[in-house]
């Protein structure tokens, strides 16, 4: 860059960057940082054509607004508009999916595999069917307290088979 045309540039920064960026901060919704980057790049390309810093009437300042706003206009329309924006919300709820819950129905598939038939037919008695403890031991032809005490050890016995298959409780 010539002294002349370094000269040129800050006087025509000084004459109408005030005025630009004010312009330019409205175009871009209030962003200053990001308006302050299109007037670089606005004053970039104004040194890059010499016609426009040798210019002394008042033209120099709408071909500067004019660029600015295609700038503008360019980024709005790239995948640069489409940036990372910081915010305090999640911009999507998350969506149930039916994989977590079909890996947990074969480890308790498989855990409930690992029990003895004693135990697995009071377990489905009592929680799958929904039996009290009499009717269990009705369906079953068991006594009520040999229920209690099957579910008990069945319900141990489940808990560690899905601690070492890695299943959550």
């Amino acid at each position: 860059m010539r002294t002349d045309d370094a000269t040129l540039l800050r006087e025509l920064h000084d004459q109408h960057g005030h005025a630009l960026w004010a312009y330019v901060v409205g175009l871009t919704n209030g962003d200053r940082a990001h308006a302050q980057d299109v007037v670089q790049e606005t004053m970039l390309r104004a040194w890059r054509n010499p016609q426009v810093l040798a210019q002394t009437s008042g033209s120099a300042r709408g071909w500067l607004f004019t660029v600015a706003k295609r700038i503008v206009i360019d980024e709005w329309r790239t995948a640069r508009s489409r940036r990372e924006r910081v915010t305090d919300e999640v911009p999507e709820r998350p969506v149930a999916d039916a994989t977590d819950r079909a890996v947990d129905h074969h480890i308790v598939v498989a855990a409930m595999l690992s029990l003895s038939a004693e135990h697995r037919a009071v377990l489905h008695e009592c929680y799958f069917r929904g039996s009290s403890v009499a009717e269990a031991a009705v369906a079953l032809g068991i006594p009520a307290g040999t229920v209690k005490s099957r579910t008990h050890y069945a319900l141990r016995a489940l808990r560690l088979a899905l601690d070492e298959m890695g299943g959550a409780r």
